[in-house]
């Protein structure tokens, strides 16, 4: 992904589309910072098909969501108990 300058992008917007088109999206960049992407409209509305889920139809669907929530069993690795008895009280 080539990155633009975005006072390029003003001066040479059929250059960055162009490039758009032929090389696929195209960074542009504002004092150094990263502040838009551009990509042609094909891929834009390959990422926007979806129907967006509210909170609401999450949290109300019969389908567990928790897969990515809960960690497999077993592979926390647990550390071992202090040993009771063991010079843990103070000598008096």
């Amino acid at each position: 992904m080539k990155v633009w300058p975005a006072h390029d992008v003003e001066n040479r917007f059929s250059e960055v589309l162009d490039a758009c088109l032929s090389e696929g999206p195209q960074l542009v960049t504002r004092n150094g910072i990263e502040v838009a992407v551009i990509v042609p409209a094909d891929l834009w509305r390959a990422f926007n098909t979806g129907k967006q889920t509210s909170l609401k139809d999450v949290l109300l669907s019969e389908v567990g969501r928790t897969e990515a929530l809960v960690p497999p069993r077993g592979a926390l690795r647990r550390r071992r108990p202090a040993a009771f008895g063991k010079d843990r009280r103070s000598s008096t």
